[in-house]
């Protein structure tokens, strides 16, 4: 005879499961995004486009307009300061 306690427990590894089930298809998806991106800057540096300048403009892309404002004044007020502006 099953106690209350032993279908909790039933519920809870299925439950446990699902969510591991899950997050390992997730990671596996994550695996082949991956792999695309690779894909496409492999691509853009067939090209002849600067990767690395590329995944930079992507980084600036993600940020506010007045936080790369501001980056770019203490940018200039460093280089300045060592001689190279």
């Amino acid at each position: 005879m099953s106690t209350p306690d032993d279908s909790a427990y039933a519920v809870t590894a299925e439950e446990l499961r699902q969510i591991i089930e899950r997050y390992e298809q997730l990671e596996g998806e994550k695996k082949a995004i991956a792999e695309q991106m690779k894909e496409v800057m492999a691509e853009a540096k067939g090209r002849g486009y600067d990767t690395r300048v590329l995944r930079k403009v992507i980084a600036l892309r993600r940020r506010k307009p007045d936080e790369i404002a501001e980056e770019e004044a203490v940018l200039e007020v460093y280089k300045q300061a060592l001689g190279m502006g």
